[in-house]
């Protein structure tokens, strides 16, 4: 494959490269450029071609790929990146396996679970067919341990499993709200040394919510015994994931008849948990590969009116479902039960980042009518853009598998390639590679660090910014270095006053606005949106509480907040010589 297109990394990004998605010999060094991994992607991902056309131009596909993400237009999902055209050739980022209420069912889920880490992908998990602690086993006469000591062996095998040699594994847990040990969930990882590899989320049903709204008392279930064993003031028990919340961000909240009222294929099961960011919700075997569009490069040329370029949007998200698309082919999946699932209903998530360097170039606050209503339509573009090229590829080389058993073929909807095809994804490393802003989350910092790869520090300044400023005839060495030292926005030297107004990092935004933002994308989300609602420290437990309910009114499928300071670690940080 030829080109003399080179991918303008950042040095940030480099670090990150060479670190994790470089090809390294039995030595550890590196023996591949990034030029050369994203060929070696580029290649391995349009041999899918040939599945459909034994004379399909594989190379001219490969250069469009290539193409494509060289110039940091779009990213598949990390394990693509490090993985395709390798040995392993795991390609999908995540996972959800079945437990049922046995020792069998619960340890043949342990094994998967290492496979799937050791190929690099993360897991999910429903605890909540798992009989309660203290009920009776009645093959033995024992008394049962609960969903939460299992939890626990769980996490401990993913602390001793390095996925691929490159990504730490990740997991989700999730409890039904209405199983009887849901109080010890919820308050489980009040030790910050407990569950150290799992995100956890209360499953919280439209019931639930209702009685939390009317102050009645709801009914939990022993799943094993199908029977009603206690009532509990759903007040209280929404306070109780509240007050957890706020101490340490978790538990958070998936609202799961909000997603099963879209689960397309309802006929194959009920969805009950999800991939451990909460942002794809999976049956059970069911893997997703999801993928990126750095919207920051969305921007038309024109410096006095920059606006979006929605032809070239269009043509991104075109030949983005076709690359997810073909990965389902090309992939080599960790068990032959994920497999089936896979190729049956053939979901992909093409999702988005750099949506806030987006608002920044055009002049937009975050925390503004005009940004949820830039929201609505840029996602609504790119949704109705993927369902199209589904629909196209369907005419192509045949709709989904389980098409027939899916709600589009009740409602006699034109044959789609894929179940779903759209997600809103963290992105948090594959931002650093597109040297933009991660997901749809807001700026955190103008200047900042990012903690990460086992604690390696980037220092960052906000490269739309920085455009920004030289756009604007701003940018000065004085005002870097004023970033660099701290200095406060209004410190700062000829900072003119309307692009003051719209710097609108992270804690300058009411979490209202955070939970509104999420909602926009929701509304042109097939699966679900990721999003972090941050809290200042000073934040009260009603605060979290009234961001919760905020949340399910609008329609939100989960829920994650964070409040500044509740937990030792932070991922991106604001340090003495950094200004948020």
């Amino acid at each position: 494959m030829e080109s003399r297109t080179h991918p303008p990394f950042s040095a940030n990004a480099l670090t990150v490269l060479e670190k994790r998605y470089l090809k390294k010999d039995k030595e550890g060094k590196v023996v591949e450029t990034p030029e050369e991994m994203l060929r070696r992607v580029a290649e391995n991902i349009a041999s899918a071609e040939r599945l459909y056309n034994s004379q399909a131009d594989t190379g001219e596909m490969a250069r469009k790929f290539y193409r494509i993400m060289s110039s940091l237009t779009f990213l598949p999902n990390s394990p693509t990146l490090m993985n395709a055209g390798r040995s392993l050739q795991q390609l999908a980022a995540c996972f959800v396996l079945p437990i049922e209420d046995s020792l069998e069912s619960i340890f043949s889920a342990v094994k998967q679970s290492a496979l799937i880490h050791q190929s690099g992908g993360g897991t999910g998990f429903s605890f909540s067919r798992v009989r309660p602690r203290q009920d009776i086993v009645g093959t033995t006469g024992g008394i049962a341990s609960g969903p939460v000591s299992f939890i626990r062996v769980f996490n401990m095998t993913t602390e001793v499993i390095k996925q691929g040699g490159t990504r730490r594994g990740a997991n989700m847990g999730i409890l039904r709200v209405d199983h009887p040990d849901i109080l010890e969930f919820i308050s489980v990882k009040e030790d910050p040394k407990e569950l150290t590899n799992f995100n956890l989320s209360v499953g919280v049903t439209d019931a639930f919510m209702e009685a939390v709204e009317k102050g009645e008392t709801y009914p939990l279930l022993n799943p094993h015994r199908k029977a009603i064993v206690a009532q509990l003031p759903a007040r209280d028990v929404f306070t109780r994931m509240a007050e957890a919340a706020w101490r340490s961000g978790e538990p958070g909240v998936i609202f799961l008849d909000h997603v099963n009222a879209h689960n397309p294929t309802p006929v194959l099961g009920t969805i009950e948990a999800t991939n451990p960011c909460g942002e794809q919700p999976l049956l059970p075997y069911e893997a997703c590969n999801l993928g990126s569009i750095n919207l920051a490069a969305m921007i038309t040329e024109d410096e006095a009116f920059p606006a979006i370029d929605y032809r070239e949007l269009e043509a991104a998200v075109r030949l983005a479902v076709r690359f997810l698309d073909n990965v389902i082919d090309v992939n080599r999946y960790p068990l032959p039960e994920i497999e089936a699932m896979a190729k049956g209903n053939r979901k992909i998530g093409l999702g988005v980042m750099g949506f806030a360097d987006l608002l920044l170039l055009l002049g937009i606050a975050y925390d503004s009518e005009e940004a949820l209503q830039v929201a609505e339509e840029i996602m609504g573009f790119i949704h109705k853009a993927a369902w199209e090229e589904s629909a196209r590829l369907a005419r192509e080389r045949s709709p989904f598998p389980n098409f027939g058993k899916s709600i589009f073929n009740e409602s006699n909807r034109e044959p789609v390639r894929n179940a779903t095809v759209t997600t809103v994804a963290p992105t948090g490393t594959l931002s650093i590679l597109a040297n933009c802003t991660s997901g749809i989350e807001p700026l955190f910092a103008l200047s900042y660090e990012r903690n990460v790869l086992g604690g390696i520090r980037l220092r960052e300044i906000n490269p739309s910014f920085l455009h920004l400023a030289r756009r604007e005839g701003f940018y000065s060495e004085a005002l870097i270095k004023g970033l660099q030292e701290g200095a406060p926005l209004r410190a700062l030297p000829r900072l003119p006053g309307r692009i003051s107004s719209i710097l609108r990092t992270a804690f300058d935004i009411a979490p209202e606005g955070h939970v509104r933002m999420q909602a926009a994308f929701q509304k042109h989300t097939d699966n679900a949106v990721s999003k972090t609602i941050n809290f200042p420290p000073q934040a009260t437990v009603e605060d979290v509480a009234r961001v919760f309910r905020l949340a399910y009114t609008l329609g939100c499928k989960g829920i994650t907040v964070y409040r500044s300071g509740s937990r030792e670690h932070q991922v991106l940080a604001c340090g003495s010589v950094h200004v948020c």
